[in-house]
């Protein structure tokens, strides 16, 4: 697949996927947007801008995008199809891969969580379907604001599985590196360790630096993926490094002094100063959050084996809850978060 004029569908244009597209198209890539009809009148607007960490600022006019809300123009041409909605929409787009796309395109999950992948493949039996994983968090702008502007707030390299030759190459442009690998499985599993962060980031309405620069939260953190650990290991999971630690390795480092943990981790701390967790932003928005793709995989795991996981359940229950209020991020203290003592549950 090195031939650079496959037609790459990015399904479901929100910021990750703005993001990815927009890059793929300033390298010259054949670019399809299917998005929802709010970001199609934006792009169609005001077209697409696209930073990131490093300070690049690059714009798309509206005429350069190919942008649709109708998943019957976008995905009949697809060569390669991004999936970048919410593990929540899973099923309705593997629905409209189903109905819409050639049986010959290679479908990649771009989402958050472990088992996208794989509900994917059971829906599209016989079909190419590869598990990736996006490293980086996407800021978008506001819905007034334009041109839609998505911006990379964080550094990391995307990976997809090894299945087809070519995909690093196809799909690996500026502001968006690509490197395949062999196990995904593990790099999902050790991606879902950092990404129990979000829930506490939508709880707090904190910046992710200012966030992660305050023990008390970081404490929680670690608790979490202390029982994330343990049911994982008890299940046979081992999960990859993530952001050159060990998994074992970071409940430790979180819970070091915050003096220390400034100067030892810096590259987890490497991350703009807007930039919070997509569960904020879908808490925000009044929209379903990928709890239970994230915390509540956890909460599966820990079912089969009988591992207690009283943090994670009370996380879990305390994100439900502001999802039902529907006023956005509580803006809760750490101590508020906090299981109570002595609480076991699976």
């Amino acid at each position: 697949m090195a031939d650079k004029h496959k037609r790459i569908v990015i399904a479901g244009a929100g910021s990750i996927g703005c993001y990815a597209g927009g890059c793929l198209a300033l390298a010259n890539r054949e670019v399809i947007l299917l998005a929802r009809p709010r970001i199609e009148a934006a792009l169609r607007q005001g077209g697409l801008r696209v930073s990131d960490l490093q300070g690049p600022d690059r714009s798309i006019k509206p005429e350069a995008l190919v942008v649709t809300a109708d998943p019957a123009v976008a995905l009949p041409p697809a060569d390669v199809i991004l999936v970048t909605v919410k593990s929540g929409a899973t099923q309705d787009m593997a629905d409209l891969i189903k109905a819409h796309a050639r049986p010959d395109a290679v479908v990649i999950s771009l989402q958050n969580g472990v088992g996208n992948a794989d509900r994917l493949r059971a829906e599209l039996a016989g079909r190419t379907v590869l598990a990736g994983m996006v490293p980086f968090n996407v800021v978008q702008s506001p819905d007034s604001e334009l041109p839609l502007r998505v911006h990379r707030a964080s550094d990391g390299t995307v990976m997809v599985e090894d299945g087809d030759a070519g995909l690093a190459d196809l799909l690996g442009v500026e502001g968006f590196a690509v490197e395949t690998r062999g196990d995904m499985k593990a790099v999902l599993w050790g991606k879902l360790l950092m990404n129990l962060n979000n829930a506490l980031v939508a709880l707090s309405g904190l910046p992710l630096t200012a966030e992660l620069a305050d023990r008390r939260w970081r404490l929680i953190l670690a608790s979490q993926i202390d029982e994330a650990l343990t049911a994982m290991k008890a299940t046979g999971i081992e999960p990859a490094r993530i952001a050159g630690l060990r998994p074992a390795l970071l409940p430790k480092v979180l819970r070091l002094p915050d003096w220390l943990f400034k100067l030892l981790a810096r590259r987890m701390l490497a991350i703009d100063a807007q930039a919070r967790s997509s569960m904020w932003d879908d808490l925000q928005r009044g929209r379903p959050t990928e709890i239970d793709d994230l915390q509540g995989a956890i909460l599966q795991l820990a079912g089969k084996v009988g591992t207690p996981v009283p943090t994670v359940q009370r996380i879990t229950a305390l994100v439900r809850a502001a999802e039902a209020e529907r006023l956005g991020s509580p803006g809760l203290p750490p101590e508020q978060v906090v299981a109570p003592a002595g609480r076991r549950s699976t």
